[in-house]
């Protein structure tokens, strides 16, 4: 028997916990597949509900509306993301090769984990590329952080900000370098391949080239 790894996720996301219902992991599911086909702005609940055979009520009785649903699987990925960081880090002790593995994580592809049957992480990485940043980049910005929608994003860049530390106790940004490792990681990807002119990475499109780039932007900044 598959062990299922279990995320806890903030309540006030969703009006009935998703994890509890094949409905609810339906949703999760064919959400994330819809929004990576055909983009965040044109995903709608009734799109949704047609594919998993639903009515458009239905959907609504788990999540007030689509933005809701956006922050709850990018505030999902992040925790998940939080967990492999830990888990692959856990026995390391030099702490330059725990950063490089953090930075390996966030600029390589994604595979699928077994150990979530209803979220299929390669495809919701893609999600996090393109789409990720319209969780936060909104006029309730402010009102979503209230209720702590983005404290797992958060825990994310306080845990790579305490590597970033174990490598230069007197390094004073931590915490802006840890976002910017992130953030560059997702942006640079899809640059690569969308917009190339805007990166110096080659047609071949390797993400190896994106993780020697942030190699060489982080540890320029840490050693300095």
């Amino acid at each position: 028997m598959k062990l299922q790894l279990h995320v806890q996720m903030n309540q006030a996301l969703f009006l009935r916990n998703p994890e509890q219902s094949d409905l609810g992991r339906k949703i999760i599911k064919h959400g994330i597949q819809l929004i990576n086909t055909n983009g965040f702005e044109s995903f709608t609940f009734k799109k949704l509900s047609e594919d998993i055979g639903t009515t458009e009520a239905g959907v609504y009785r788990y999540f007030e509306n689509k933005h809701k649903l956006l922050l709850y699987i990018t505030s999902w990925y992040w925790s998940w993301l939080e967990y492999q960081i830990n888990f692959q880090t856990n026995n390391i002790i030099d702490p330059e090769v725990k950063l490089k593995t953090v930075i390996r994580l966030l600029a390589t592809s994604v595979k699928d984990d077994e150990q979530t049957s209803h979220v299929d992480e390669s495809i919701l990485h893609k999600i996090i590329i393109s789409e990720g940043s319209k969780a936060y980049l909104t006029k309730q910005v402010g009102e979503d952080n209230k209720q702590q929608f983005f404290k797992p994003y958060k825990d994310l860049c306080a845990l790579i900000g305490n590597i970033i530390l174990e490598c230069s106790p007197i390094y004073k940004y931590p915490k802006s370098l840890a976002s910017t490792i992130i953030e560059m990681a997702h942006f640079q990807n899809f640059f690569m391949n969308n917009l190339p002119s805007l990166t110096d990475f080659g047609i071949e499109k390797e993400e190896t080239e994106i993780v020697e780039y942030l190699n060489d932007l982080v540890f320029s900044s840490v050693k300095r």
